[in-house]
């Protein structure tokens, strides 16, 4: 192969012209030329056309590659550029490589779970994450209708795609949180149906299939807390208590335009304490590696200090200074949604988007872990009485079959004494 750079002027054409010819014949090849619109092709040099086409290039860089038309040469070339004969090099640094293009064809799934009480702005906030419209149709119940409602459990998936990646999301909600009067046993039909995913989960993981299997486990659980109170109310309590080993738990304040900057800071510290002071685990996010850059750094340790996020909701735009904005119009002015000095939506988002993974690993590596080792011994315990039962059971047949012999032998005792009698 031949390189050679080539600077054109006014001043050594016919310089430049002999090399060029003399390179091209000593090679026995075509000229091969990127970023030259307009370049003549090797049948041209031998019309005498090269003058006029040199006006055209006239003040380039020109990197000519002149190719040898030997078939050998060209076939040892090529292997070349398929197989690197670096010395070091072995290949598996591509694997990266690999592993994202087969993800990206793949697709992704994420379940995400929003609770809390009715009129706190769930499907809104989730509706303003995704930029989509999961309960188009969806009724809203009456006062009346609340008192004796139970809670419900309303699943919407959506496949969201951005710039070639496929996402499966899931969306659960739970309609009727908290409404009743009596809400001492309301999320038990939550747990049950995370407990339902992870046990299909596990019988999907166990069959004989397990290719395509559909991952439908709640990886995260957006908890809604109502700014009206002065912290957490014991239902609060109990529930994230009852769900923290089995979920991912993000506190999220709604409503966080009905607080001033300081109210807000004051119900964030609160509820910190008194999620500490319980005992609740909420979701943790990871540290940054050291060798991450400084920006993704201090991105970490913003997020961390905003937790629990205090948001806003809204599927209207607004226009502001000739700009189409998401946002709450009051009569004092406007509330932008992704405007990280009125609320914290753009910190949860990135959250959710930059910890998906994170989000997905910890559900398979604590929450499904300990759900499968729980199951797995629960199953070994019931072995287990299985078979305690069944020797409970052979032992008092052996115990009820000495008895009868007993009875049989002092019967022929009795009998045998009553002849020697007469």
């Amino acid at each position: 192969m031949f390189l050679s750079k080539v600077f054109l002027s006014l001043s050594n054409r016919s310089k430049i012209l002999k090399r060029f010819d003399q390179a091209l014949w000593d090679k026995g090849g075509i000229a091969a030329v990127s970023g030259f619109p307009g370049l003549a092709c090797w049948e041209e040099r031998k019309q005498g056309r090269w003058e006029k086409k040199l006006q055209v290039f006239e003040f380039y860089h020109a990197f000519i590659t002149v190719v040898s038309s030997d078939r050998s040469k060209m076939s040892q070339s090529g292997e070349k550029g398929k197989f690197p004969d670096a010395a070091g090099y072995v290949g598996f640094a591509n694997l990266p490589n690999q592993v994202h293009r087969k993800s990206v064809k793949k697709g992704f799934e994420f379940t995400l779970m929003v609770v809390g009480e009715s009129g706190l702005g769930k499907s809104t906030l989730i509706n303003s994450l995704f930029l989509t419209d999961l309960y188009p149709e969806r009724y809203i119940p009456g006062a009346a209708e609340k008192i004796e409602r139970t809670v419900q459990i309303e699943a919407s998936t959506v496949e969201i795609e951005e710039r070639g990646v496929k996402l499966r999301l899931t969306v659960v909600d739970t309609p009727g949180y908290g409404d009743a009067i009596n809400s001492q046993d309301c999320f038990k039909t939550i747990i049950q149906y995370i407990d339902n995913q992870f046990e299909r989960y596990l019988h999907d993981e166990s069959g004989l299939n397990r290719r395509h299997i559909v991952d439908n486990r709640v990886h995260c659980c957006f908890y809604f807390i109502s700014p009206f109170g002065h912290g957490l109310k014991p239902l609060d309590v109990e529930f994230m208590k009852a769900i923290h080993s089995k979920v991912n738990i993000v506190p999220v304040i709604a409503k966080a335009d009905t607080l001033t900057l300081r109210e807000r800071d004051r119900l964030k510290r609160r509820i910190l304490d008194e999620i500490s002071e319980h005992g609740i685990r909420i979701y943790q996010l990871p540290d940054a590696d050291s060798d991450e850059d400084e920006e993704f750094k201090e991105q970490t340790r913003v997020l961390k200090a905003s937790i629990p996020f205090a948001v806003i909701g809204s599927n209207q735009l607004i226009e502001v200074k000739g700009k189409k904005i998401r946002g709450r119009l009051y009569p004092w002015g406007v509330v932008e949604v992704e405007n990280p000095e009125h609320n914290d939506f753009l910190k949860l988002r990135t959250m959710l988007v930059t910890h998906m993974q994170d989000l997905q690993e910890v559900t398979q590596d604590l929450h499904y872990e300990n759900f499968r080792s729980e199951r797995l011994k629960r199953a070994g315990r019931a072995a287990d009485e299985d078979v305690l039962d069944k020797d409970q059971i052979l032992m008092e047949k052996e115990a009820e079959l000495r008895r009868m012999q007993q009875m049989i032998a002092q019967m022929q005792a009795q009998m045998k004494i009553k002849p020697g009698d007469d």
